[in-house]
Parts: structure tokens; sequence; C-alpha cells
């Protein structure tokens, strides 16, 4: 079999394979003997049709299918041959073939760009430190004491913190608008759920008061029509509550399932709660990191088709997404242009993962995998059902492997990389994930 290779375009290349004849002929005598056998035929009995009459009506069709196959076999073993990486499938050009001559073709296909990685020493990752305080575990505490909150209605004005039932109706130069008007809506004053003013205008409120307020929405508000515009709202004030907050007590700590040595007991399930998470999240915060430089210090050309995939697999999930939320297929109209640069990244991070998992022979630990299937499974009520649903399904387990083998990469990153200690505060780290 002869081969020969031409790079056209990046990473284009033009593969032309000459099939001997002898391999396509033989193919066809085989099968066509194999056919005579039990060829049924009007006039002969099976197994008795002559090869000429069997030749003649199944050449052709035979002839085909070892052609199709031929291509098929003979493209891996010339991609082989010459050591390329195919990335997607090849457009193949045939010649017309004829009996006794050799089988030619030519491939049209991608490769997969070869990959040197930058150093390593030269990608700057911080990583943040921080110790939780009895403060934090004070402020965490607080914050469930605030989710146990029972409204009692007072008669005195209304101030910060306190919630209101409220009847509201707005108008833009005497008109209603969208989502203008709301009966029985409970509004904690400080909370800023609505526009800037609305809930200053309600301090001092009494239940029954009846209050007009002129106010603007901002230039930024989500709804592109109301931005900028003055509004005009009135309000009925339905009832005013302020909150009691329970003790922080043994009763308080039973509420939460901690049934023996009360409020340390339950500081320190609090404590470890909140260690686990930090820590998840300064391993996001690294893995963005370490794949934000990774991806910048290693620019790569991509396969026009890994990356048409991916984007139509971005598309795909979006237009999934809308839908979930009630958008009608007509009204979904997706540019995919908008989705180049994320599925850019993705390629390229997917290759260079890959590349690194194959270099270094990286493989995804049982052990490894089990913790990882333990964190997910500890946030849930019941963490040994989590875990068994997960060994039930090997896709399932796959999926685990993946996330693992990721981890593994940063890990191996880190260790080469050139890393900076930054020492900050339980509520810095938390802050961008409460954003």
């Amino acid at each position: 079999m002869q081969v020969s290779v031409e790079a056209t375009n990046g990473l284009e290349r033009r593969m032309t394979v000459a099939v001997p004849a002898e391999r396509v002929e033989k193919e066809v005598e085989n099968r066509l003997k194999s056919l005579s056998r039990t060829a049924k035929l009007a006039g002969f009995r099976p197994g008795k049709v002559p090869m000429k009459v069997i030749t003649s009506k199944f050449g052709p069709q035979v002839r085909q299918e070892v052609l199709d196959e031929v291509t098929q076999t003979s493209f891996q073993e010339a991609v082989i041959q010459q050591k390329l990486r195919p990335a997607g499938r090849p457009h193949i050009e045939s010649r017309p073939a004829e009996s006794g001559k050799d089988f030619e073709y030519t491939a049209v296909f991608e490769v997969f760009p070869g990959i040197k990685l930058a150093p390593l020493k030269n990608l700057k990752i911080e990583q943040p430190i921080a110790e939780i305080t009895a403060a934090d575990v004070d402020n965490m505490l607080e914050k469930m004491r605030k989710q146990r909150v029972v409204w009692q209605p007072v008669e005195r004005p209304a101030q910060l913190e306190d919630q209101l039932v409220i009847d509201f109706k707005g108008t833009i130069d005497g008109k209603d608008f969208d989502g203008n008007e709301g009966k029985n809506v409970s509004l904690v004053l400080g909370s800023k759920h609505f526009i800037e003013g609305f809930e200053e205008k309600l301090l001092g409120a009494k239940t029954g008061d009846e209050i007009g307020m002129e106010l603007t929405f901002p230039d930024d508000y989500h709804g592109e029509k109301l931005a900028g515009q003055r509004v005009h709202f009135d309000v009925r004030v339905q009832s005013v509550s302020a909150p009691q907050l329970p003790e922080i007590d043994a009763e308080f700590a039973r509420s939460y399932g901690v049934k023996e040595s009360g409020i340390e007991a339950l500081r320190q399930e609090v404590r470890d709660g909140m260690a686990l998470e930090m820590k998840q999240v300064i391993n996001d915060k690294i893995k963005t990191q370490v794949m934000d430089n990774l991806y910048t210090a290693n620019p790569l050309e991509l396969p026009k088709a890994l990356l048409e995939a991916e984007i139509a697999n971005l598309v795909r999930q979006t237009r999934d997404t809308l839908k979930n939320q009630g958008a009608k297929s007509d009204d979904i109209q997706l540019d995919r242009a908008m989705f180049e640069g994320r599925a850019k990244r993705r390629v390229s991070l997917g290759l260079l993962v890959s590349e690194i998992i194959k270099d270094n022979n990286f493989k995804a630990e049982a052990a490894r995998i089990r913790k990882a299937i333990e964190n997910i499974a500890s946030t849930y009520d019941d963490p040994e059902e989590v875990i068994k649903w997960y060994y039930a399904d090997r896709s399932r387990i796959s999926h685990i492997e993946s996330m693992v083998l990721e981890d593994q990469v940063v890990d191996w990153i880190m260790e080469n990389a050139s890393v900076t200690e930054n020492k900050t505060t339980f509520d810095e780290i938390m802050k961008d994930r409460r954003a």
C-alpha cells in the first residue's frame, strides 16, 4: 500500500492512498465464492449457480462493498503508518475503480495540533490561606438564627429589618407597565429587593398607611424598557412585623439535629461544615487560575471540526436551558458567534489536559474516586444512598473519573508552577460565591 501526505492548510492534511489491486480482487473473489454456495437463483439448484452468473449478478454490488470496507481499513492503516492523529471524520474522494488496477482514493482531514507545554514555572498561581475563627462561627450561627426568624406583628412605626406586607401599584406617565402591581407582597426593610428609594420611603410607616412615592429606575435595570424611567408608586401597608430570633441554646442545637453536647457540638459541626465549604471554594479558585494560566500560556491552532462540534454543543445546551425555562422554540434565536470564545477555551483546555494526562500516565485511583463521591454525597440528607446511586451506573463513575483526573492535573501543575500564598479571611474567600 502506497501512501503520500500533503499539508494543505494549517492542520488540514491531504492523504493519497493506493491499495494494491490484488488485495481488492482477492476479497471480491472470496465473497463471490461464498455467495455461490448459498445464492438461490431461478433455474439453478442452491450451490450450483455458475460463477459467471454469480459475478454478473452480484459482482458490482460486492465490489462496492469491498471498496467501502477497504477504504475504512486502509485509512486506519495509513494514518498509523504516517503517525497522524485525525481530528474528525475524513472527506473521501475516490477515483473510479477499474478491475485489475490499484484502487486509489484521497482523504482530506484535519489532525490534532502538536502540543509542547510552556514552562510550568512561568505560571503564577495565588493560593488563598485562611483560618476559621470563633468570630466566623459566631457570624454563621447568627445567620442560622435568622433562618429561624418568627415575625411578630407590631403597632409601632416600621424600622430596618422589619417585615412589611404591602400592596403596590406603579405607573409611568400615568400608564401601567409589565409587573407594575403586587398584592400581599412581603418585604424586609434593608433587603434592597426593590429599586433604590422604595424601602427608604417605607421607614416609619404604620399598618394601614398609604404612601405615594416618586422614584427612578436605575440605568442598568434588567428591564430595558424601564431603565432610567421616572415611576410613581402608590403603596398600602397591610402589616408591620418585627423579627423574633431564637436563642442559641440547647433547644436551638436540637432543631439542627444535634441532640447531645448542645451548643459546643453544634459549633463544631458548623465549623466543620464551614471548613469543607471553604476548602471547596479555595480548590475552585485555584483550579480556575490554573486553567486560565494553562490556556493563556499555550495557544493552540484548533481543528475546525472540533471547534464547530463544541459550538453546536453549547448552542444545543443553551437552547435546552431556555426551553426548560419556558421559552418557545420559535423565539430562541442564538448567534453561533457568541459561543466561539467559550468553545475555543473548552476545546483547547480539553486537548491540553488530555496531553498532560497521557504524558504523565495519570490514572484515576479508586481511593480518589471514592473520596470525590463521598464529598458530593456529604451535602445530601442520606449520603449512603447517594454513594450507592453513583456506583450503580458505570457512566456516573466515568464522570467522576474525569473530575479526578482533572484534579490530578491541577495538583501536578501546582507542584511545578510558581505559587504564592495569600493570607486572607473566611469572609473574603466566600465573598465571590455569595455574589
